[in-house]
């Protein structure tokens, strides 16, 4: 018999039995998952740009055939003594880059070089370790949100597959009697790019996990259409254009034509199609790959414009912020990408234009997710 209320009674006094609150199946029991999942997110993420940064310095200083064999589980330990330094210089001796440019080094300076390729691969055991330990430590804790399973082993299996792509592109340097000093560019192109493909989910899925379930599904009605198809060409423009740089960056184009805005005074560079076969100019001549990467490059800011007045005609103040930053970084990319020109590709110079890179790609897919998930604002917040 249900029990009789006072006719007095405050509407905001509670009743003796109040029906529980509804939750979404993520958001229930799992808030504390979420924001670990999420730190250790960005933990991985600050190691896959200092994985992308250190191997750009990797290439730019020519390390990245000092190790010549492909060791995942002992290769984690250096030389511990002399007689082991020496055996592995014995082995980079018997490579095309040692006797065709290297022939000059002493013990100390393949040190040098053998240090930047050592860590590089580090870093990548590291990441490894720290996405395994995370992943079962969440999963036998139960505490990985519905559906989230597969996107966070996907992190682990893509992480996998780079550590293959990695050998496979220094296994195309390390050769003997085929007169061959580098690792071939379209190799180098691809471990670039499946990086900035790792580095683009973790992005998304820690933006998804800065936000409760529910708001998401709520922001989702809002999604505002036209900016997020433009952001999401724009991410592909950016992504090939990352390619390009890779390109440039593995047959040292960037110091071939160190004059802007013209290639060796005139606008199409000369012998842009003097090997053969045609298609090998594409990924191997010097003057056209830079030429490729520098029209690419203009058609991104024309494109980059176009996408900031869309996103400049959001209804919401975030988006619209959010978008003007990528227009910014767009332009700020271009200037250091004429400055690396105009100044040879000097190291420090050229890594921070590639390090732009990792920060637009970032901001690119943070405009993108707003433009998805727009961030309302209540009347009381103004």
């Amino acid at each position: 018999m249900s029990q009789k209320r006072n006719i007095f009674e405050e509407v905001g006094e509670s009743s003796p039995k109040e029906a529980p609150k509804a939750v979404g199946v993520i958001d229930s029991g799992t808030k504390g998952a979420r924001r670990g999942i999420r730190a250790w997110l960005m933990v991985l993420f600050a190691l896959v740009v200092v994985m992308i940064v250190v191997g750009g310095l990797t290439r730019l200083t020519e390390s990245g055939l000092s190790i010549t064999e492909w060791r995942p589980v002992t290769g984690a330990m250096p030389p511990m003594s002399e007689a082991a330094w020496q055996s592995e210089f014995e082995k980079y001796k018997e490579i095309d880059q040692w006797r065709l440019d290297n022939q000059w080094m002493t013990l100390a300076d393949f040190k040098a070089i053998y240090w930047w390729e050592w860590g590089h691969r580090q870093i990548g055991r590291v990441i490894g370790l720290i996405w395994a330990l995370g992943f079962a430590g969440f999963a036998v804790a139960r505490k990985i949100p519905t559906g989230w399973t597969g996107r966070l082993f996907l992190i682990g299996a893509l992480g996998g597959l780079q550590g293959a792509v990695g050998w496979w592109m220094v296994a195309s340097g390390v050769t003997s009697g085929e007169d061959v000093t580098t690792v071939a560019s379209y190799r180098l192109a691809t471990h670039l790019g499946l990086a900035f493909i790792i580095l683009g989910f973790i992005t998304w899925y820690i933006l998804l996990l800065g936000r409760e379930e529910r708001d998401l599904m709520q922001a989702r009605r809002g999604k505002e259409a036209k900016p997020f198809s433009m952001a999401t060409g724009l991410m592909h423009m950016a992504f090939i254009q990352i390619l390009l740089g890779a390109l440039v960056a593995g047959i040292d184009a960037g110091r071939s034509f160190v004059d802007w805005p013209l290639m060796a005074g005139q606008f199409f560079p000369p012998d842009a199609f003097s090997k053969a076969p045609l298609w090998v100019n594409f990924f191997e001549n010097a003057g056209l790959v830079q030429f490729m990467h520098r029209m690419w490059g203009y058609l991104l800011v024309i494109f980059a414009v176009v996408v900031w007045r869309a996103g400049r005609a959001s209804a919401h103040g975030a988006t619209q912020f959010a978008f003007n930053a990528v227009l910014a970084a767009v332009v700020l990319q271009v200037v250091l990408g004429i400055v690396t020109v105009l100044y040879v590709a000097q190291v420090h110079i050229a890594i921070t234009h590639q390090g732009m890179a990792i920060l637009l790609w970032t901001l690119i897919l943070r405009a993108r997710f707003l433009a998805h998930y727009p961030l309302t604002r209540s009347i009381r917040e103004g």
